[in-house]
C-alpha cells in the first residue's frame, strides 16, 4: 500500500487506477473497517480511479491519539483530506462513519470536491445503548450483533460473514469503542443545507442500522441530493450488492460529476 504522511503519522491507501478519465474516487470506510470493504468497487476503475484508505488506527495506518467524538472524527477527517490531496480525488465516498467523514470533509475543510457519494450513513448515527456497553466488557456480543440478519448484511453466505466478523475482531475492541463513540456523538442534520455538490444518498433496503429514512433526510435536506434504495442489501451494500451498487455509482458520476 501507498501511504501519505500528515499531522505526524501515516495513513495507508490503496489506488487502483486503470487510465479511465473518470472523476477520482476516495472510498472512506466505516466503524471497525478497513480499505478492504471497498475490494468489489475496484472494477470502477476502467472509468474511475478509486482508492480506499485505512483510518487512524485502521488496518495498516498508524494509530491517533484522540479521544472520542469531534476529536477523532477530525483525526479521520485529517486522513481523508490528506488521501484526497495526494491523489487528486474528486469525490468522497463514504459508508457508516465514513460518511460521517465525508460529510465533515465537505462542511468544515477546504478540499476541492466535486460530488459526494453517502451509503449505509446519516447525518446523525446514534449506537444503541446497549451496544456502547458491550462494546467496553463483551466484544464478542458487538461483533455477533453487527452480524445479526440486516445489520451489515442481509443474506450474506457463511464465508462472508466469518470474514467479516475476523475483520472486526483484526481492528480490536478499543479502536471500535472509539469508533462508535464518535459515530454516536455525531450530528450534523441542522447544516446539510450547506453541502454545496452535488450528492447520492444510497442504502440498502434492509438496512436497520442506518435505514432508508436516514437516506431520506440526506435527499430532503442536501440542496442537490439523489437517493437510490438498493435492493436486497443491508448497511454493506457495496459488498453484498456490488453490481448494483457500481452501477448507481456510475450512472451518478457520469450524470452529476462527470465532463
Amino acid at each position: 500500500m501507498d501511504t501519505v504522511t500528515h499531522h505526524g503519522r501515516e495513513t495507508a491507501y490503496r489506488t487502483v487506477d486503470r487510465g479511465g478519465a473518470g472523476p477520482a474516487v476516495l472510498a472512506v470506510h466505516g466503524s471497525g473497517g478497513t480499505h478492504r470493504v471497498w475490494t468489489p468497487q475496484s472494477t470502477l476503475a476502467d472509468e474511475y480511479p478509486i482508492t480506499a484508505l485505512d483510518l487512524s488506527g485502521h488496518g495498516e495506518s498508524d494509530d491517533v491519539a484522540a479521544e472520542p467524538g469531534y476529536e477523532t472524527l477530525s483525526a479521520y477527517v485529517d486522513d481523508a483530506v490528506a488521501v484526497a490531496e495526494a491523489v487528486d480525488a474528486d469525490v468522497i465516498l463514504g459508508n457508516s462513519l465514513g460518511g460521517a467523514v465525508a460529510l465533515q470533509a465537505a462542511l468544515e475543510r477546504e478540499v476541492d470536491l466535486d460530488g459526494l457519494l453517502l451509503t449505509g450513513t446519516g447525518a446523525r448515527l446514534p449506537v444503541l445503548d446497549d451496544v456502547l456497553q458491550w462494546v467496553k466488557d463483551d466484544f464478542d456480543r458487538v461483533v455477533e450483533f453487527f452480524h445479526e440478519p440486516d445489520h451489515l448484511f442481509h443474506d450474506a453466505n457463511e464465508r462472508t460473514l466469518e470474514l467479516s466478523r475476523r475483520a472486526l475482531r483484526q481492528t480490536g475492541r478499543a479502536t471500535m469503542e472509539r469508533d462508535l463513540l464518535t459515530a454516536h456523538d455525531f450530528d450534523v442534520r441542522d447544516r446539510l443545507g450547506e453541502i454545496a455538490v452535488p450528492a447520492l444518498a444510497a442504502v440498502g433496503e434492509y438496512d436497520r442500522l442506518t435505514p432508508p429514512h436516514y437516506h431520506e433526510r440526506l435527499r430532503k435536506d442536501i440542496p442537490d441530493c439523489e437517493l437510490r434504495i438498493l435492493d436486497d442489501a443491508a448497511h454493506l451494500a457495496m459488498l453484498e450488492r456490488p453490481d448494483a451498487f457500481n452501477d448507481a455509482v456510475a450512472d451518478f458520476l457520469d450524470r452529476r460529476v462527470g465532463d
